[in-house]
């Protein structure tokens, strides 16, 4: 039995389609409905049902797709076996939030590309809703959500942490000063924050209409980093995930507010589809963020 063979049918299963799966495997439809023609054989089974120009597994196919991925799975653990971690090599696509892509990028690539000069890693910011419809869809090998706590038995959670948000203002700011604020002390400064309807500026604006309350922001923007820059600078202040203001406030740059009527958090979470081959590329990706 061909590995090859294994790979196509569970691209064309998950995707629906021998021709998506060729493009997918860089085949031709031609030659994905041969491989498949020739496992079926094998198995002396029909594993898909073909009406019209649609493809569906059928009940002995979704039993042998099960199958498929642990055969796969134990090849790649035999592989690994005998490889040293700058032996591994592939490519990633990566779906992400826009504060934790450049996270990623700014703390933890170059020394992620050190350990594995031969992975290469396709990053694509989106919201919560695309990352999931990239996931399912195939266009995307994992997600690294920032959000309400996902949990869906269609999916599998590899890494997730919590984390805090906090208002945040330049240390030389006279709300730096003071002790426990009020929503209402806030709303009438200037805010610099992330685009309306994304995770966490989403929380505070739906926290905000509960209390009837509204800010209208000076700047919108998906560049922590450089809403950071700019509220140390003194122009306004933000609310932001506690990594994405960690350095900035180790520095003293930044002066994380108490204000007790609000306290949210979001969750971290890395997650690919249940029913995704994870190849060492990936496995080595998922190893080092967690």
């Amino acid at each position: 039995m061909e590995l090859k063979n294994l790979q196509t049918f569970i691209q064309a299963a998950e995707l629906g389609s021998f021709t998506k799966a060729g493009q997918q495997l860089g085949f031709s439809q031609s030659t994905v409905s041969f491989q498949i023609r020739q496992l079926e054989s094998e198995l002396n089974a029909q594993l898909f049902e073909r009406i019209g120009h649609t493809v569906t597994l059928t009940a002995l196919g979704r039993e042998t797709l099960s199958y498929a991925h642990q055969i796969l799975q134990l090849a790649r653990e035999m592989g690994e076996h005998s490889q040293t971690k700058t032996a591994v090599s592939g490519h990633i696509r990566l779906g992400t939030a826009d504060s934790i892509c450049f996270h990623f990028l700014r703390e933890q690539y170059q020394q992620f590309r050190q350990l594995y000069p031969n992975i290469t890693l396709k990053v694509i910011p989106a919201g919560t809703e695309e990352m999931f419809r990239m996931l399912d869809h195939n266009e995307v090998d994992l997600i690294c959500t920032l959000d309400n706590h996902i949990y869906d038995t269609q999916y599998i959670i590899a890494q997730e942490e919590k984390i805090c948000i906090h208002f945040v203002v330049s240390s030389d700011s006279p709300l730096a000063k003071k002790g426990s604020l009020t929503l209402e002390e806030l709303i009438g400064h200037p805010f610099i924050l992330t685009e309306k309807g994304m995770s966490y500026r989403r929380m505070l604006d739906e926290a905000l209409a509960s209390r009837f309350l509204e800010v209208s922001p000076i700047l919108e923007i998906g560049n922590t980093d450089m809403i950071c820059h700019l509220v140390a600078h003194g122009i306004g202040l933000s609310f932001l995930p506690d990594y994405a203001t960690q350095s900035a406030f180790e520095r003293g740059e930044l002066v994380r507010l108490p204000v007790p009527e609000l306290e949210l958090h979001v969750w971290k979470q890395l997650l690919y589809h249940r029913g995704k081959w994870l190849s060492p590329a990936i496995n080595a990706l998922i190893d080092y963020l967690t």
